[in-house]
């Protein structure tokens, strides 16, 4: 503070002989008014650091710790940023380790899906083919079966045509009487 005050009378000095050489290069200027102005200077200093002197000492001692107040402030405001940075930074990290989890165990997931879908997949085709493969049989017995219903009615017909053939009205009269009688016997 006492640096500032000593700069701003070096200054007014300054100026004041600078206004003093003027007017004494005009006025020829005698020693008188020299000490005259010099201890008008002095006055005028002594008054400005009398009554200005406390007030810009004030004035200067706030506004250096309004500076001050205001620099550590912004330290803590700075300390905060950082802090609320990190904190960020840090659920950032948690977040993509959450994805990433939901990601793997997505996969898993499709995965025994996928298995599943397999699984099911073979089941179904051994039954259709086990269905297909008794379609097959039951086809094959029902041909069989016709086939064995063809030839037993057409060894009935070769059977008749020989037996027409062969026997003669009279075997055929007592062949037809027997006949008569053994179904008569099974109704009863």
């Amino acid at each position: 503070m006492r640096k500032l005050i000593v700069l701003i009378s070096i200054m007014i000095v300054m100026i004041a002989s600078s206004a003093i050489a003027a007017e004494s290069e005009h006025t020829g200027g005698s020693l008188k008014s020299w000490i005259y102005q010099i201890i008008n200077f002095a006055v005028l200093v002594f008054i400005l650091v009398k009554f200005l002197g406390k007030p810009m000492k004030n004035y200067f001692a706030q506004r250096k710790e309004l500076i001050e107040k205001s620099i550590s402030e912004s330290q803590q405001a700075k300390e905060l940023a950082q802090k609320a940075l990190q904190e960020v930074e840090e659920k950032l990290k948690l977040k993509d380790k959450e994805v990433q989890d939901i990601l793997d165990t997505a996969k898993k997931i499709g995965e025994q899906e996928k298995a599943q879908i397999i699984q099911d997949s073979e089941k179904l085709k051994e039954k259709i083919l086990e269905q297909a493969k008794t379609n097959i049989e039951f086809e094959v017995k029902m041909a069989k079966d016709a086939l064995r219903l063809e030839a037993v009615e057409l060894a009935i017909q070769l059977s008749e045509q020989k037996l027409k053939e062969k026997i003669t009205p009279e075997e055929q009269e007592k062949l037809l009487q027997e006949s008569i009688k053994i179904i008569e016997e099974r109704k009863n």
